[in-house]
């Protein structure tokens, strides 16, 4: 942390309590305060020096910038609390495994790699589309594709009034009345590879992600969960991180 502080909700995100955007929420409702004083605004550096507590609880020290790769069932939801009461990735996880957030998410129905990390300020870096890291899927849909439609994606594509960028989609296999497509796209909406199937009448059926950037799925069985090695880590991303770093 910097001489003159950074802002409370990055402190928080890097803590692994929870990301930037629910950090900025939690301090709306109320739940942060700094030296005594609860906040009403993220806009507020902090230093080693202050005495940040969350629901009247200290802020504790993070622990060194850590990655896990999850191999996400189908049927779980990518977050802490479901209002639908639905089963979450988080309730699946294995007890020993420290308080973690994902990057990015996987919706209900889809699978795959799913990577975890306790840095939340890690989470956002690796979300990002500067960060140009290719998420690759592999995609079944019901009908036969057009190759020259499949070709056409990558171009990018408007549906609905939302714009979505190049998509590398090409056929693999027909099996019957479904096919099997690899994808790779860069930015990845919310459910953008099955809004634009849907959109070219090929509906899907399944969807298995099976890299996020120089992350692979593997072999890593369905339900497990494996610690991307810290050098690993250091190689993948350079100067934006230390295995060691504190705050």
């Amino acid at each position: 942390m910097s001489e003159a502080g950074e802002r409370i909700a990055k402190v928080m995100a890097r803590a692994g309590l929870c990301s930037r955007r629910e950090a900025e929420r939690w301090i709306a409702e109320g739940r942060v305060e700094v030296n005594g004083r609860v906040l009403e605004s993220p806009a507020v550096l902090v230093t080693e020096m202050d005495d940040v507590r969350v629901d009247g609880k200290p802020l504790a020290a993070p622990e060194r910038s850590r990655l896990w790769r999850y191999h996400k069932p189908a049927g779980l939801v990518t977050t802490h609390r479901d209002e639908k009461g639905r089963k979450t990735v988080f309730e699946a996880l294995p007890p020993t495994l420290p308080r973690v957030i994902s990057v990015g998410r996987l919706d209900l129905n889809s699978e795959g790699l799913l990577l975890l990390t306790n840095d939340g300020a890690l989470a956002r870096r690796l979300e990002l589309p500067a960060t140009g890291w290719v998420r690759r899927y592999r995609v079944r849909v019901h009908g036969k594709p057009d190759p020259d439609s499949l070709a056409a994606l990558a171009k990018g594509i408007t549906i609905d009034g939302v714009s979505y960028g190049p998509i590398d989609a090409k056929l693999d296999r027909v099996q019957g009345s479904n096919a099997w497509v690899t994808v790779a796209l860069r930015e990845g909406k919310n459910r953008e590879v099955r809004r634009v199937f849907e959109h070219l009448g090929l509906p899907v059926t399944r969807l298995i992600r099976v890299a996020y950037g120089p992350f692979q799925l593997g072999a890593l069985p369905r339900g497990a969960v494996e610690e991307v090695p810290g050098k690993v880590l250091k190689e993948q991303l350079g100067g934006d991180f230390r295995a060691d770093r504190r705050r």
